[in-house]
């Protein structure tokens, strides 16, 4: 678990419904936010990432990595 200061969920929901945490409308990115993953904004939808965060950065290109490896693999047989 990370360490820092848990932010009030007042803060959160400010953070969340603030536009300029949204590139695009669709890539929340807030640095000040240390949370990996963030609900979207119908929570009925699950979690999005905040792109602002290094791990998930790594997280998110080893996957990609992952699935450029896989369609390679399938186009060459």
């Amino acid at each position: 678990m990370k360490d820092y200061n848990e932010p009030s969920e007042e803060t959160k929901n400010e953070w969340e419904n603030d536009p300029d945490n949204w590139i695009w409308g669709m890539f929340y990115y807030n640095p000040k936010d240390k949370r990996s993953y963030i609900p979207r904004k119908p929570k009925e939808l699950g979690w999005h990432s905040n792109y602002a965060d290094p791990d998930n950065i790594i997280i998110i290109a080893i996957i990609v990595a992952m699935i450029m490896i896989l369609v390679l693999i399938k186009h060459d047989k």
